[in-house]
């Protein structure tokens, strides 16, 4: 079983969600994004590496020496009103902080990560689980969330690597797409789902999409929510 799985993002009309690149230059989401966010009513919500990078105030853990830690969950909060999950498969990321907006953080690693980084993460009380060897297996890690955090409603925030890496493994449900009255117009930034050069002929398993719902939002914004069924693998 896994959860409920929701991609909601804010795009320009040409599908890209760096927004300093957006023009006209004045135009800004506000907070719009937090606004749908919390309508969508998530148990949990979901970004990659780079986006959780964003949120870091730390440098880095302490060297660790001592006996080598078992590859095991180790969760510091049950029972939140939300998590923050993040992908941080090689754990690159130093947090310095716990939580975010409140919403205590959740880590999924590889096996392969320091006893350093995993001594750290204990110590400011941050929650971790193992899914995958060298990469992370995101079934695993969905059914995780599912089984021990009582997750039923993801929702998947990007970036884009994230987001199509998610959609590529036949796990996104729902797509909540809000298309912001702006352009980027040149190549280099992300898009709403992105893949590595590696996985570039991968396609996904999407077989039908139906539209829930539109809607006109103030400044001209077009909020889209789809259905998506995904062929068994």
């Amino acid at each position: 079983m896994k959860p409920h799985v929701i991609c909601h993002m804010v795009s320009s009309i040409d599908g890209r969600i760096l927004n300093s690149r957006w023009r006209p230059a004045s135009s800004g989401t506000g907070d719009l994004f937090e606004r749908l966010h919390d309508e969508l009513e998530g148990d949990a919500w979901l970004i990659g590496r780079t986006t959780g990078a964003e949120f870091s105030k730390g440098t880095a853990y302490p060297a660790y020496i001592g006996p080598r830690l078992a590859r095991e969950p180790w969760i510091a909060k049950r029972d939140a009103d939300a998590y923050g999950v993040v992908l941080d498969a090689h754990g690159r990321i130093c947090w310095g902080r716990s939580d975010i907006g409140g919403d205590p953080i959740v880590v999924v690693m590889t096996e392969n990560v320091s006893d350093a980084h995993l001594v750290g993460l204990r110590g400011e009380g941050i929650s971790y689980f193992f899914a995958g060897t060298d990469a992370i297996d995101l079934p695993r890690a969905f059914a995780f969330l599912h089984s021990e955090l009582g997750v039923e409603r993801l929702l998947v925030e990007g970036g884009g690597g994230a987001n199509g890496a998610c959609l590529r493994a036949g796990l996104v449900d729902e797509i909540s797409l809000v298309i912001y009255p702006t352009v980027d117009g040149a190549q280099g930034a992300p898009s709403v789902f992105d893949s590595r050069k590696e996985d570039a002929g991968v396609r996904a398993p999407v077989s039908e999409m139906s539209l829930v719902s539109s809607q006109v939002l103030d400044g001209g914004a077009v909020w889209l929510r789809y259905r998506l069924e995904n062929r068994k693998a």
